[in-house]
């Protein structure tokens, strides 16, 4: 499900626990509020809140993380596309068809997945694989030992640029885990349940409350972004893949 989707349901989901809390706190008989009662709800809170805390902050680490490597492999491959042409080119003029695949499928990728066609489905998808460059690299026929060690080369950076697009392909989409992050949203809406029926009813608290209830929702909306890093606004940049582009096919 998309960030964009995410962060206005669980806004309205904690903003309504709020207002769900006042008017409960109106209905309850007095001894249930009463400064006793205050304290252990407080203490319950405590414990709710440190909860949340802790589950907010792994989220936090677990999407950071994702998207750094996302960004890391994607430099990473990108610099293998640049020495995989290097290496074809020095083989000779019969990796040309090799090349100008290689150029087409760089150029695949950026239309999938930062055009204006991209969308999840196609982040990872068979599209735009490298296997194609790989089946003209193996029906190359070397004359010479350099020519051999060469393919044998090129065919290593393949196999580990093709290993990186379906790991990929594997893990984009997967996100965070909607449980965890089904339990948290439990959790909070449990805080401002609390945090409306002790609060008083006039504008000031509301606004307050307002403003808390849509922080901690862009906090889970940046947290499922992060976490899908090809898509949505937070996304991995294509400068290494355009810097690659411009590289490929050169001399």
């Amino acid at each position: 499900m998309s960030a964009l989707i995410v962060g206005p349901i669980i806004f309205v989901c904690l903003f309504g626990a709020t207002l769900a809390g006042m008017a409960l706190s109106r209905r309850l008989p007095r001894h249930h509020l009463d400064s006793d009662s205050k304290d252990v709800i407080k203490l319950a809170t405590a414990v709710v809140g440190t909860l949340a805390a802790l589950a907010l902050g792994l989220l936090i680490a677990s999407a950071k993380t994702t998207h750094e490597n996302a960004s890391a492999e994607l430099r990473t491959s990108m610099a293998r596309l640049v020495l995989l042409d290097r290496v074809m080119a020095r083989y000779g003029s019969d990796t040309d068809a090799a090349r100008a695949r290689l150029r087409i499928l760089v150029e695949m990728r950026l239309s999938e997945v930062w055009g204006s066609d991209a969308s999840a489905s196609n982040v990872g998808g068979d599209k735009a694989s490298i296997e194609p460059v790989q089946a003209e690299l193996r029906a190359l026929s070397p004359d010479t030992n350099a020519q051999r060690l060469l393919q044998s080369r090129a065919l290593q950076l393949s196999g580990d640029i093709a290993e990186a697009h379906w790991l990929l392909a594997e893990t984009v989409g997967v996100g965070l885990p909607w449980a965890f992050l089904a339990v948290l949203v439990f959790w909070l809406g449990l805080l401002f349940v609390t945090f409306g029926l002790l609060a008083p009813t006039n504008a000031t608290v509301i606004g307050v409350l307002f403003a808390c209830a849509l922080s901690v929702a862009a906090a889970v909306f940046l947290i499922v972004d992060m976490a899908h890093p090809y898509i949505g606004i937070i996304h991995v940049s294509d400068a290494p893949l355009r810097t690659a582009l411009e590289q490929l096919g050169q001399k």
